[in-house]
């Protein structure tokens, strides 16, 4: 079941719409509702897809794993260019990329709260059986396999260095 909010397609199963038919198909919603906002940033999401099909060796084919890895690149890149911006003074830009984040964001898997992190880095760091900060990359080799679109490297590294300190 297929059901559509605002300008962006959400699915109820996931195995029914991959995320490159997911973006094809919420790029033409954003042109229906007029949303020049989330029309530029899925078109450029498409942009780094249909890159990503027609690399050498991909075969023309595209994961979802492989999908959501852009979209946190693309995320994480407009993230740090709203943060240059609003240091040089231009809140405009930076909202602007604030804006398209936001698009960006509604195709990743939903964020582990501080508490969800914490708990879930406690069982890896058991897990591993790390004892210090020298084990730091044990556990850090573990927990972002583990916990890769579920919570930002920053945040893991910065949390991990806090239970073992």
């Amino acid at each position: 079941m297929v059901y559509c909010t605002i300008n962006l397609c959400q699915t109820t199963n996931k195995n029914i719409m991959d995320l490159f038919d997911r973006v094809s198909e919420d790029i033409k919603n954003a042109m229906r509702a007029k949303d020049k906002v989330a029309l530029e940033t899925l078109r450029n999401i498409k942009k780094f897809f249909i890159e990503a099909k027609t690399a050498a060796g991909a075969n023309d084919t595209l994961t979802d794993e492989a999908a959501l890895k852009i979209i946190q690149k693309l995320v994480k890149q407009g993230k740090d260019a709203a943060e240059i911006y609003k240091g040089q003074g231009r809140e405009d830009l930076a909202e602007s990329e604030l804006a398209q984040v936001k698009v960006m964001e509604a195709y990743l898997p939903k964020q582990m709260s501080a508490e969800e992190l914490e708990a879930a880095l406690k069982t890896i760091i058991a897990e591993v059986g790390a004892t210090g900060a020298q084990d730091m990359g044990k556990v850090m080799g573990v927990a972002t396999k583990q916990l890769s679109g579920l919570a930002e490297g920053r945040a893991i590294s910065a949390k991990v260095k806090e239970l073992l300190g």
